[in-house]
């Protein structure tokens, strides 16, 4: 069974961009490439068992294990080491990624407190998007009772788009709720 919202990118958006943009051939409209969910642990650092229930708080988010992030270099000012675990990465491809964007927007993006839409302004010039969430609360998945501390998230959606307008275009038509300004 396909994701709700790939049927949606090939039926409704691909013909939209195509029109909007005037591009020659079908190959030439943005897709998503891969999002990626990350979370930084710099409490990991005095407390070892962060990056245990980080890990289950992201799996249950994703539905994919995380891969745990190191430091690359000691630095003395925050007790960091060379080799650390430092923090929680997924990359998600494919169906999944389609299935955890379609419930980042339609689910857990309208459940935070006082939403005022995404930043329309944290695309990096070539069309990849970075969303920074305050809580993994938001998500259904998480069971409020078990959580032992709230962090945060980052969620960067990669797309093959040549401009931020493109990537921007693309991700309002999949119904990522922009902000007016």
């Amino acid at each position: 069974m396909a994701a709700r919202m790939r049927e949606r990118y090939l039926q409704e958006v691909v013909p939209a961009l195509v029109q909007e943009f005037s591009y020659q051939n079908v190959m030439q409209v943005p897709r998503l490439v891969k999002v990626v969910v990350n979370i930084g642990l710099g409490e990991a650092t005095q407390n070892a068992r962060a990056i245990d229930a980080a890990a289950q708080d992201i799996a249950a988010i994703t539905g994919q294990k995380a891969v745990v992030t190191r430091a690359k270099r000691s630095i003395s000012n925050f007790k960091l080491r060379q080799g650390m675990p430092i923090g929680l990465a997924v990359t998600l491809r494919g169906e999944r990624m389609y299935e955890f964007l379609d419930r980042l927007i339609n689910i857990a993006l309208p459940r935070i407190r006082d939403f005022q839409g995404a930043p329309r302004h944290a695309f990096d010039g070539r069309g990849n998007y970075s969303l920074g969430l305050r809580e993994q609360l938001i998500f259904p998945e998480i069971d409020y009772d078990k959580v032992d501390k709230i962090r945060g998230l980052q969620v960067t959606v990669v797309t093959t788009a040549r401009s931020d307008d493109e990537g921007r275009r693309l991700l309002a038509l999949l119904g990522m709720p922009f902000s007016r300004n």
